[in-house]
């Protein structure tokens, strides 16, 4: 039976994306994105071989996503599914050549973030109009925020150190193999061994009398050690500048490692100091001036007060539901914004660039404010913003009758950031930097849309058989 639900899915899907043409829509933007570039006077064949890997990154995302797997993991899974082969429309007969995890990979960044939005407001005009696409009321939306966690662990101090001493250690390596070498008092690897065992000496002092004073202690010994395999890490990267031809690294391959050691050296002095100002001189760090990672730059605290997740780090998700379950609109944010002030940009761009005829929003106490409700007034947008006032709640529960169900199905959306967040978008979302995780956070919009579409589409027509029978 389970199988049968992801055919007919997946078969329906492939309707929209023919007979609905979102497939030549989806062509014809990345077309429009690549004409100065990759199709800049080339020939017909490249025109072709572009159209139809175009059409495979559209149709590979989506069943990626919808499966949930990994690059790895989907490659294997699409080498042996005939259903899957079919859908991405790369089966033959006498072999089996699927995308490999390193090709799944680039196309997920076969087309930008402007051409998805451009993709996405195709898609929600159709079901917005229900002529191909089911019909979908859009006159409701239900808006909300979550944060989308990046891909760290715990902001640490003395782990962000020792963070950095792997990366550096690690490179090292990598240039010594390479045959670029500088004299050193030990192999590079024991300093990393050294420096692991006072991040976890640091740890356990937890617990232990005079903890603060032996944290101190212990930090004084990784800044002098840091600054033994800081000094190392640059002689070799200037070494391996200078001399990268002389070895059997490619130019790619050595730009890849400098940049991993600039990338630390440039945020050391920081993160050093940071530790210095937390531990040893006890004086809090503003959260505007921390460094929560030495990978991940674009990443806010997100103090959110839930069960389990008091703070998160990660960027917040901004997203915007019909009463069907479609999202309508999404946003990634840079910086960590109060939710009142999401409201109005988000109904400008509903109303305005998608030419969504909106006549109520629904939101929690968070997105409530007065600002919000005379905007929406003046907008004749019916506000079902739960007050922040109980007073004021209560009034609007007695006075309006549809108020109380609209705001249980406001709860709804709370399963639907769920679904979202932990099927499509992944928690955490694996991908590296804002905009390669604005750009997957696109790409899940648009697989999870074609997933609700298909099954509004199903019940529907299980509903229309029913009825004849």
């Amino acid at each position: 039976m389970e199988f049968r639900e992801f055919r007919d899915q997946l078969v329906t899907m492939d309707g929209f994306l023919t007979a609905g043409g979102l497939e030549s829509a989806f062509l014809q933007a990345a077309m429009a994105e690549h004409a100065t570039t990759t199709l800049a006077q080339a020939s017909a064949k490249v025109a072709q071989g572009f159209a139809s890997t175009t059409a495979l990154a559209l149709r590979s995302n989506v069943a990626r996503l919808l499966t949930g797997l990994s690059y790895r993991d989907f490659a294997v899974r699409v080498a042996e599914s005939s259903l899957l082969q079919w859908f991405l429309r790369i089966g033959e007969v006498d072999r089996v050549k699927v995308p490999a995890k390193s090709t799944s990979e680039r196309l997920s960044k076969w087309v930008s973030e402007e051409t998805m939005s451009q993709f996405h407001l195709r898609l929600v005009s159709q079901a917005a109009a229900g002529a191909v696409l089911p019909p979908v009321d859009t006159s409701e939306v239900f808006f909300d925020s979550t944060c989308l966690k990046a891909n760290i662990h715990f902001p640490v101090d003395w782990v962000l150190l020792r963070d950095a001493t792997r990366t550096l250690v690690k490179a090292t390596v990598l240039i010594r193999r390479a045959g670029l070498k500088q004299r050193m008092p030990q192999e590079p690897l024991q300093f990393l061994s050294a420096m692991n065992k006072l991040a976890m000496a640091t740890s356990a002092q937890r617990s232990q009398p005079e903890s603060k004073k032996r944290r101190k202690a212990i930090l004084r010994q990784m800044k002098a050690l840091q600054k033994k395999v800081t000094g190392h890490a640059k002689s070799h990267r200037d070494l391996l500048a200078t001399h990268w031809a002389e070895t059997e690294l490619t130019e790619k391959q050595a730009q890849v490692m400098l940049q991993r050691i600039d990338n630390v050296l440039a945020q050391l002095p920081a993160a050093i100091a940071q530790a210095h100002e937390r531990i040893i001189g006890e004086r809090p760090v503003p959260n505007a001036d921390k460094i929560l990672s030495l990978y991940e730059a674009e990443v806010a605290v997100l103090k959110r007060g839930k069960a389990g997740a008091q703070v998160e780090f990660g960027n917040k998700l901004w997203l915007g539901e019909t009463r069907e379950g479609l999202i309508v609109d999404w946003a990634l944010l840079r910086d960590a914004k109060a939710d009142s002030k999401l409201v109005i940009p988000a109904v400008k761009r509903l109303t305005g660039k998608m030419k969504l005829e909106v006549t109520q929003v629904w939101g929690d106490r968070g997105l409530s404010s007065q600002a919000n409700e005379k905007q929406l007034a003046k907008r004749e947008i019916k506000s079902g913003l739960c007050p922040r006032d109980p007073a004021e709640l209560k009034r609007r529960l007695d006075d309006d009758p549809a108020f109380r169900p609209g705001l249980r199905r406001r709860g709804g959306t709370e399963a639907r950031i769920a679904i979202f967040k932990h099927v499509f978008a992944g928690s955490p979302c694996l991908a590296k930097g804002f905009a390669a995780r604005s750009l997957a956070v696109s790409w899940a919009v648009m697989a999870h849309n074609l997933w609700v579409l298909a099954r509004l589409q199903l019940a529907r027509e299980k509903v229309a058989r029913q009825a004849a029978a």
